[in-house]
């Protein structure tokens, strides 16, 4: 959610702002530290002021930190041992209460909004899978239900079932604050801000969060190859259960699972200050080239082929041919983010398809037949 105030949906649709009805500290002595740029024994990537961030004065994800060559071990390994994954374990009525870690902004001062990584300790209590969501029930009495609680907002968890911390009591929030500027004045109204985000992004360690969840199917990562092709497509906050992925695909040492596939992320966002852990996307294509590729559509800063702004469906124009033939041999594509980004990447390939003498219609079909087309969107 990189360019738009988020606004309530249903319980059906995740991910990263305030949508109604869906950063990083750590605990422990043997965890992760700034100063001592370590975690669980492994070395920092960047010692290099080469690999340092970009913004000074931007907060930088620990777990960012955490891309270095040599895998992480994780636990406990019976989160590996289900067959099915975990589903609304803690309902409405009866939610968890989870405590939060840390708070953290992810984006630089140019970025149009703030978009913060939110660290959450749930005890080991909540298991879920790369993919899934948590509902969160923000503090409060719901405005058109006077003495009930708020409804759930669902968020895409961006972090592996291990957590931020590799011990599965964990998971991690891409939360965008949700702010509402009055078109007249073009002042910002607090009475109409996002009721969630902002308190998510607002939270102190230690708060009390209320729980729901795991929910949601259709984007856990299938692993029964483990040579597959993953195509991600993401704006915003979307980027959340790809980072999870990702993490699980190239960072924790994972037993009974090493990737040999290819992972794609695609991401669009509004300038360079507004990318969502890029340092951490950028090592892997450091360490693992023939393993993950890494595109970047940035609307403010870049031109499409028309000389127009770059959208996340320019990119994928660009890229065609080859994504094309990925899918016909079986890869996996996922779409993560704001409602409307769909209508223009389903234009575009459309336009596509129609250019290689296929019908889309036809292809589409045949991609949800065999369960390799995945969409969230909110």
């Amino acid at each position: 959610m990189a360019t738009a105030a988020a606004s309530q949906v249903a319980l059906s649709t995740p991910v990263g702002s305030d949508r109604g009805v869906r950063s990083s500290g750590i605990k422990g002595n043997n965890n992760l530290s700034f100063s001592n740029k370590q975690w669980m024994g492994a070395t920092l990537a960047w010692e290099s002021k080469a690999m340092r961030p970009r913004h000074a004065n931007k907060v930088l994800c620990m777990s960012v930190q955490q891309a270095s060559k040599t895998k992480v071990a994780v636990a406990p390994h019976h989160l590996e041992n289900a067959k099915e994954p975990p589903l609304n374990t803690y309902k409405p009525k009866e939610p968890y209460t989870a405590t939060i870690v840390s708070v953290e902004r992810l984006v630089g001062p140019k970025a149009p909004g703030e978009t913060c990584h939110v660290v959450i300790d749930h005890g080991g209590n909540v298991p879920y899978w790369e993919g899934q969501s948590y509902g969160v029930i923000p503090p409060g009495e719901n405005p058109k239900k006077p003495g009930a609680p708020q409804n759930v907002r669902l968020y895409s968890i961006a972090s592996t079932r291990y957590g931020d911390n590799f011990d599965g009591k964990t998971a991690s929030l891409c939360v965008r604050r949700a702010v509402y500027y009055d078109p007249e004045t073009g002042k910002e109204d607090p009475s109409k801000n996002g009721v969630c985000s902002n308190f998510l992004c607002n939270s102190k360690p230690g708060d009390k969060i209320q729980l729901t969840g795991p929910s949601g199917k259709i984007m856990l990562l299938p692993e029964d190859n483990p040579n597959a092709t993953h195509i991600m497509i993401a704006t915003g906050t979307g980027v959340a259960p790809f980072r999870g992925y990702l993490r699980r695909l190239f960072m924790e040492d994972v037993p009974n699972y090493k990737f040999g596939g290819l992972a794609w992320l695609f991401l669009g966002v509004a300038n360079s200050d507004s990318l969502l852990y890029d340092e951490e996307f950028t090592n892997y294509l450091k360490q693992y080239p023939d393993n993950f590729r890494y595109d970047k559509a940035l609307s403010r800063e870049q031109k499409n082929r028309s000389g127009g702004k770059m959208y996340v469906q320019d990119k994928i124009e660009e890229y065609s041919d080859e994504i094309f033939k990925l899918l016909d041999g079986g890869a996996h594509i996922y779409f993560c983010g704001l409602k409307g980004m769909m209508p223009g990447i389903q234009d575009t390939l459309k336009k596509v398809a129609e250019q290689r003498g296929e019908s889309w219609d036809q292809k589409l079909s045949q991609l949800k037949k065999n369960k390799q087309w995945h969409v969230e969107v909110y």
